[in-house]
């Protein structure tokens, strides 16, 4: 129970850390499927 505490607690920490790469992701994401539907018209 402690390790998985640790583990939950640990990947709290990451996603902190790396939520504002996991959007730029997102955005990119977003726009390269916004430029495909707009090419696709």
């Amino acid at each position: 129970m402690h390790t998985l505490h640790q583990s939950y607690r640990g990947f709290s920490l990451m996603m902190e850390l790396n939520w504002d790469r996991i959007l730029y992701l997102g955005t990119i994401a977003l726009a390269l499927s916004a430029g495909a539907w707009l090419g696709s018209l």
